[in-house]
């Protein structure tokens, strides 16, 4: 017989390593937290983890001691993963959302607070949008101004690449925050990312309900790395080869951060997305950016609607910067022009056919020639932000009569016998300054073309008419700001008038020469 004791210390060790053993690997998602955003209605928020396969899991919203809703699953099998789908919930808080893993007799229980309900944006790309508050004009000023702003809670991503899609984030450089001096400005291209705090400041301004802003960025990016390989397939780009191009500094391997720093946040509700990339592609795969541009919304849209089982909008808007200036030798003086030109699927305007539900922030006007960084990184991303938090205002929220995007010509007239272009725009126009240069003509004779200044004639509030005498052939095109460097900080001769949006770069082809021909500027 054994004694009483000794049955005791062998089994009690036996209890306690399948009390332990059953709770392992039981967890919510790496970037479900205290502090967190979660989507308000007319969505419902997604929540997951990770568990013990065969056990039951109960997930319950409280608000106080009240409780608001329970939600039961169970961990599948093959996965090792769980997942609710909240009623939709107004914007406000804050919530307590509790998660309790049920195997047998044995209960372990999650919790998270402070949590709100209110606009999840995501914001991604490359160093301009890395770039932190610290980096920005009145860096000092910017970094003071959190108290108003409480309800905006940042979330900032770790820089991690993976060969395959990964199912959860490995780790995040700043989990769910309120904002302090010390997170928004944590370093010089590390935590908070400027444009995504000041374009979140600007819409909880506007909508004065939490908002969730989760950075996920790495400079020197080529497009490629942030793509799909579905996407990549779909634009016929080359296998990966070597890149020797020296705007390509970060990761440039096929899909990399597409499978580490995005695909893990594909079961999250959110409610749009802001992008700032191009750079690295000036030189590199570029006459391919207006199909692997648009490529990437689509299946990033596809993604994200499928992973939050439906809740994230299939079409949710996309907002993105169309890139600014630069003086380094890099770059061909096209490769900028182009990448601008292709980011709008080359048609110079969003939305657009192939990119319907997007929204463009024009920066080609924000040069920096003292930038501390590189005049690639313009510091001043309070205007960049200001622009975009116009476009989501117009297409991810409905606002009408606001004007979010700058003149383009919706008809160029041919008057060949008086040696003149007629631009007729959509919108009003202020000509802020007279430029020759600006304008540029294709000029062609002998089965040769070149490009020639067209100097700026007369104008109205409307119209603007363009000297073409200095082509002695036929005029083919024409063009607007297709350089790498089209004018100073704020000094493009043509703007809105009361919204101060820059006319953004556009080139049309002209291809009926009769006098008094029409042509549209889109493609």
């Amino acid at each position: 017989m054994v004694a009483p004791g000794l049955v005791l210390g062998l089994v009690l060790p036996l209890i306690l390593w399948a009390d332990r053993s059953a709770g392992i690997g039981f967890r919510f998602a790496s970037y479900i937290n205290n502090d967190m955003v979660l989507q308000k209605e007319p969505a419902g928020a997604v929540i997951w983890g990770f568990g013990t396969p065969g056990a039951a899991v109960t997930v319950t919203l409280r608000q106080g001691q009240e409780t608001i809703m329970k939600k039961v699953t169970s961990v599948k099998a093959h996965f090792d993963t769980w997942m609710v789908i909240l009623d939709p919930m107004k914007a406000g808080g804050p919530f307590e959302v509790m998660a309790q893993q049920t195997l047998e007799k044995m209960n372990f229980t999650l919790r998270v607070h402070d949590v709100l309900f209110g606009d999840v944006w995501l914001c991604s790309g490359q160093s301009n949008m890395q770039m932190t508050v610290l980096q920005v004009f009145n860096a000092t000023r910017e970094l003071s101004n959190t108290a108003a702003y409480q309800s905006v809670r940042i979330l900032s991503v770790s820089p991690i690449q993976a060969e395959q899609e990964l199912e959860d984030l490995v780790a995040v450089d700043l989990q769910w925050s309120k904002p302090t001096s010390e997170n928004l400005g944590h370093g010089y291209f590390k935590y908070m990312s400027a444009v995504c705090w000041l374009f979140g400041r600007h819409l909880y301004d506007t909508l004065q309900y939490p908002i969730g802003l989760i950075a996920s960025s790495w400079g020197g990016t080529p497009i490629e790395a942030w793509s799909s390989g579905r996407s990549l397939e779909a634009c016929g780009v080359p296998k990966q080869g070597s890149v020797p191009y020296n705007s390509v500094t970060g990761p440039s391997k096929h899909s990399v951060l597409w499978n580490a720093m995005i695909h893990p946040l594909r079961n999250m509700t959110v409610k749009g997305v802001v992008w700032y990339q191009g750079e690295s592609n000036i030189n590199y795969n570029t006459d391919l950016y207006n199909c692997t541009f648009p490529a990437l919304i689509e299946d990033w849209r596809e993604t994200f609607h499928r992973g939050s089982q439906g809740q994230t909008e299939r079409f949710f808007p996309f907002g993105f910067v169309q890139l600014s200036s630069d003086l380094s030798k890099k770059s061909s003086d096209d490769g900028f022009p182009q990448i601008r030109w292709h980011q709008t699927a080359d048609f110079g305007y969003v939305p657009n056919p192939k990119m319907p539900n997007t929204f463009m922030a024009v920066a080609m006007d924000l040069c920096d020639r003292d930038s501390p960084f590189g005049s690639v990184h313009p510091r001043d991303k309070q205007t960049v932000a200001y622009r975009l938090h116009l476009g989501a205002r117009a297409l991810a929220y409905g606002e009408k009569n606001l004007t979010f995007e700058g003149p383009l010509p919706e008809k160029i007239e041919l008057l060949a016998h008086e040696g003149l272009l007629n631009l007729t725009y959509y919108q009003q126009i202020q000509v802020q300054k007279r430029d020759n240069k600006i304008f540029e003509i294709s000029c062609c004779s002998d089965h040769r073309c070149k490009w020639l200044p067209a100097s700026m004639n007369t104008f109205s509030t409307q119209s603007l008419t363009l000297a073409i005498d200095s082509c002695q052939g036929t005029v083919v095109a024409l063009r607007y700001a297709w350089t790498t460097w089209p004018c100073e900080y704020k000094q493009c001769p043509l703007y809105h008038p009361s919204s101060a949006l820059p006319a953004p770069p556009f080139i049309a082809f002209i291809t009926d020469q009769g006098s008094g021909h029409q042509s549209n500027v889109a493609k």
